[in-house]
């Protein structure tokens, strides 16, 4: 008798984890994003410098590239449930206590180092978050349904932005600066029990029918990732494994598309406004109002990304043609962006960054996450999302200090625009002309001429 219950209905509850998952990362964006919204009043609250407050602010991205590798360990060592749920517990409890700074410290230099110190250790903790989404992926869904789900739990951020931005707001306002901490505190201390309650294995879920497994398996799902036996029979990970994910260039094109797409995330919501107030004139309430039409634009086409890749698949395509094509297309749109420069109208320069956030999504709902998780050795499945999304990361302090650095040293925005599209021209490079075929490390074919006839099939010059 297998370990699931098998009833006559089709279940789906592989769409309820994937909701559940899409539910702790808009909690997870949420807490880290926050802090931006408490800014202005923790500032006056405590008497800090403009550059004292950027000193905790930047905490959060440091650490979270820092605690990529270690989660991923964690995650091929004790599996998703677990590390998530310790995870999402303990960060939970660094936002709140963030929201009690004022009572564990006194003065300005003490609720300095306190705030940044959990700000640190919130980046560190939340670090295996976005690693085990993509493992619940590959758990849950079969390869044809990747693109659509992980597309999902990718477009967290917009829906973190639109529901505890104005959320948060209203509390500052109303109550104080404090209590946006105590209650995304408290939703993610409710959501731990959510999680307990209803994330199990596949063939351990009392909800999934035999069908629907079945479903999962024939596809390519890897059910047993997480089973006891199978983290327990894992040997550590070995020095070749980490050789392997560090020298593989199908893998390294990932990491550097993954590195792009966080290039122009954060050009958004770091520098875009500010183009808005100081090079085409606007008043800080309308360019707050300009970031909402690509911010929408940018959630339709991860999730339009996704479906289109997971459609080219059931219509026969090869994973390789599939994923990496709206990839393609999506990072050539993206790149328009670099019009803004000579588009004379503010109307103007909303629809081009709007059509050019919306090919960012595209090629983010086909082409980041859902690679990986078509990709990622079967042992090493954490690791190898933590590699991918420290290294993508790492563009969250780079591509603002550069941007930044470009415009002092020109005084020209228009360069600075340049800058940011040469970003989705040399990924679409990577993914049609370096990356070569999309398959999971650990099983490449081993036959030459097989081999080239994939490569033949995706249509990619493979160097």
């Amino acid at each position: 008798m297998p370990a699931y219950q098998t009833t006559q209905r089709t279940s789906h509850v592989r769409i309820g984890i994937l909701f559940l998952i899409l539910f702790l990362s808009v909690v997870a964006y949420a807490d880290r994003s926050i802090l931006s919204i408490s800014g202005s009043a923790i500032k006056e609250a405590f008497g800090l410098s403009a550059i004292q407050l950027g000193l905790i602010l930047s905490a959060f991205s440091w650490a979270y590239v820092i605690g990529q590798i270690p989660g991923g360990l964690l995650l091929d060592r004790f599996g998703a449930k677990k590390v998530y749920g310790v995870t999402l517990a303990l960060w939970s409890l660094s936002t709140l206590a963030m929201g009690l700074t004022r009572e564990f410290s006194s003065g300005m230099t003490g609720a300095l180092v306190l705030m940044f110190t959990l700000r640190f250790l919130l980046g560190l903790i939340e670090a295996p978050s976005f690693p085990a989404n993509a493992r619940v992926v590959i758990m849950w869904f079969p390869g044809s349904e990747r693109g659509r789900a992980s597309s999902l739990f990718s477009s967290a951020q917009y829906f973190a932005v639109a529901i505890f931005s104005p959320l948060s707001g209203w509390l500052v306002s109303r109550f104080g600066w404090e209590w946006p901490f105590f209650v995304l505190g408290s939703i993610g201390l409710l959501a731990v029990v959510v999680w307990v309650a209803w994330m199990r294995e596949p063939r351990k879920h009392p909800g999934v029918s035999e069908s629907e497994l079945r479903h999962i398996i024939e596809g390519g799902g890897l059910v047993d990732i997480d089973a006891e036996q199978t983290l327990k029979a894992r040997p550590p990970v070995s020095k070749a494994m980490f050789r392997t994910l560090l020298t593989n260039r199908m893998l390294w094109c990932a990491y550097l598309g993954q590195y792009c797409i966080i290039a122009l995330s954060y050009f958004f919501i770091t520098w875009f406004p500010i183009y808005l107030v100081q090079a085409r004139g606007m008043d800080i309430m309308e360019a707050g109002f300009a970031t909402i039409a690509p911010a929408l634009a940018g959630f339709l086409g991860g999730i339009s990304g996704g479906y289109l890749s997971d459609k080219l698949i059931a219509r026969g395509w090869s994973v390789s043609r599939a994923r990496k094509t709206p990839y393609i297309v999506g990072m050539l749109m993206a790149s328009s962006l670099v019009l803004a420069a000579i588009i004379p109208g503010n109307t103007g320069i909303i629809l081009i960054m709007s059509f050019a956030f919306f090919g960012k999504g595209v090629a983010a709902g086909a082409g980041t996450w859902t690679v990986i998780s078509d990709t990622a050795p079967k042992e090493a499945v954490g690791l190898a999302g933590a590699i991918f999304n420290g290294i993508g990361n790492i563009a969250g302090f780079t591509t603002p200090l550069l941007f930044g650095i470009i415009v002092g040293l020109t005084g020209n925005y228009s360069i600075g625009l340049a800058f940011v599209a040469a970003h989705c021209v040399v990924a679409a490079l990577l993914f049609l002309l370096v990356m070569g075929p999309i398959e999971r490390v650990g099983e490449q074919t081993r036959h030459p001429a097989a081999r080239d006839g994939q490569q033949k099939q995706a249509g990619i010059r493979v160097l």
